[in-house]
């Protein structure tokens, strides 16, 4: 009778505890239908829908997309909880279809759950590939590309440029020289870049795509949605791509070492597949094949697209606000000088064009909803009690353009970051890449192309919209949010800039 007694007790204890935490979920949004639960209110852009919803039920809001429940947060303050008391139990990731293909069955570093392997990849990513020092060694490479783009700008000037294709080119060449050690166009290998530009095209409009499969998993069941056909397709395309590249550095290793006279020669700096495959001779085991595609891809596919878009977007503003551009050609000129191009190094010294960069990550986010984050325990966010299982969303767009933490947010007005002194966080009102755990490992590396190129463009040209017109700010589709239409505009040499190219 006592066992009866102390079982009813436990039980009548649990319920009371239960039905506390559910009383005290996040407010939600009124009508929940059934089966879809909130997915009917979701619109493209669904950044802007979402920022819309929290400005109307506000910033810490409990919705269900499906099955599935979705904590949506556009306040910093809210998102500093998520990113220090509880990063660890928001350091998983939801299980979504991208995740299952394009992740390598939730194996990859943007897909993997918390753990000992997200660690190591974590680790590798960054003491590896992404250090200050691995970056440091690959400078030359990037100034190199730095000085080839503007000759070609040179040569192409007579004519309106097609900026947005030269910042993709120009990245990729970056990337792909660092990582493979030749780059893709300017040279005989553009088939091969245009190959691969698509696909990382490709990946990001998947990736970004809208899967209610994910949500309702009986349409999955069903197969009613064709995505999954196309992901697999993609993947392939991934794999058979990545693997020829690793292929071809292992056989110049291989065929290196069995060189007699290898050991005469000046030992040259390793790209990062000869990295990883070092890594690989050491523990073959663990670094496979499959986990050096996967790093890869998520640092080719990452790197390139955000970049590119900052780029696109910082010079579509630029040739909007003249005044801006003038004083950033100011800054480079007094700090910079005449008699050199300007360096990677030279941005310490030239504060106003990071500001210029922050404004850009501002307004136009490369991920405007940080890639989502699934609880992996209870926990407490704003006082709200979230169940375990809840995907995070964090509207990073709405948060940037909230009136209540910027003066004037839709207006482009760099001189706002003043006073960072470059840094690319201002609390969590400003965190382009992510913060805690799983924030971006590739950011040193994204500011340093941005900075660079930017600056070399400001310093060598004289640059005029295509029109009277404005340059069209339009957002286009995907997980990047690219422009909708392509930066064409028009550029005249400096007279400097000739000078400088001879001497370079």
């Amino acid at each position: 009778m006592d066992y009866l007694f102390l079982a009813l007790a436990l039980l009548i204890a649990v319920a009371i505890l239960f039905r506390r935490n559910s009383s005290n979920l996040p407010p939600t949004v009124f009508p929940t239908l059934p089966v879809i639960g909130h997915l009917y209110l979701l619109k493209k852009p669904i950044y802007r829908t979402l920022a819309t919803i929290s400005a109307k039920h506000g910033p810490i809001l409990l919705l269900r997309f499906g099955s599935r429940r979705v904590l949506l947060l556009s306040s910093p303050t809210a998102a500093e909880e998520c990113f220090t008391n509880n990063d660890i139990v928001f350091a998983d990731r939801p299980r979504l279809l991208a995740g299952k293909i394009l992740g390598s069955n939730y194996t990859s570093l943007g897909w993997a759950p918390y753990g000992d392997h997200w660690r190591n990849l974590r680790r590798i990513s960054t003491v590896e590939i992404l250090s200050t020092h691995r970056l440091n060694e690959f400078h030359d490479i990037r100034a190199d590309e730095g000085r080839l783009l503007i000759d070609k700008l040179i040569s192409a000037c007579s004519s309106p440029v097609n900026l947005s294709s030269v910042f993709h080119e120009m990245t990729l060449n970056m990337m792909m020289r660092m990582i493979f050690g030749k780059r893709y166009f300017g040279g005989d290998m553009e088939e091969e870049g245009q190959r691969f530009m698509e696909i990382v095209k490709e990946s990001f409009v998947m990736s970004g795509a809208s899967n209610l499969g994910d949500h309702l998993p009986v349409l999955r069941w069903l197969g009613v949605n064709g995505l999954k056909k196309k992901m697999i397709v993609l993947k392939k395309k991934r794999v058979s791509f990545i693997q020829g590249l690793i292929d071809q550095i292992r056989q110049v290793v291989n065929s290196d070492d069995n060189n007699n006279n290898n050991k005469k020669k000046k030992k040259k700096k390793k790209n990062m597949i000869e990295v990883l495959l070092q890594l690989q001779e050491a523990d073959p085991e663990y670094y496979t094949d499959k986990l050096i595609r996967s790093l890869l891809l998520n640092l080719l596919t990452a790197g390139t697209d955000t970049s590119t878009a900052t780029m696109e977007w910082a010079f579509s503003l630029l040739l909007n606000h003249k005044h801006v551009l003038q004083k950033a050609r100011d800054e480079i000129d007094i700090h910079v000088g005449q008699n050199r191009l300007v360096d990677e190094l030279d941005m310490a010294n030239l504060p106003y064009l990071l500001c210029i960069v922050n404004e850009t990550l501002r307004m136009y986010p490369p991920g405007p909803l940080l890639v989502p984050h699934e609880s992996s325990d209870d926990c407490v966010v704003g006082g709200y009690h979230i169940p375990r299982g809840t995907m995070l969303l964090i509207n990073q767009w709405a948060i940037h353009h909230d009136p209540d933490l910027w003066t004037d947010p839709e207006m482009f007005y760099p001189e706002r970051f003043e006073g960072l002194e470059g840094r690319t966080r201002d609390g969590f009102r400003f965190m382009p890449f992510g913060s805690g755990r799983r924030s971006c490992p590739g950011e040193g590396l994204a500011m340093r192309m941005v900075g660079l190129t930017l600056g070399l463009l400001i310093q060598c040209f004289d640059w005029e919209r295509i029109s009277e017109d404005m340059v069209d700010m339009s957002e286009g589709p995907g997980l990047t949010m690219p422009k909708a239409q392509p930066l064409v505009a028009k550029c005249i040499p400096r007279p400097v800039t000739q000078y400088l190219m001879c001497r370079a």
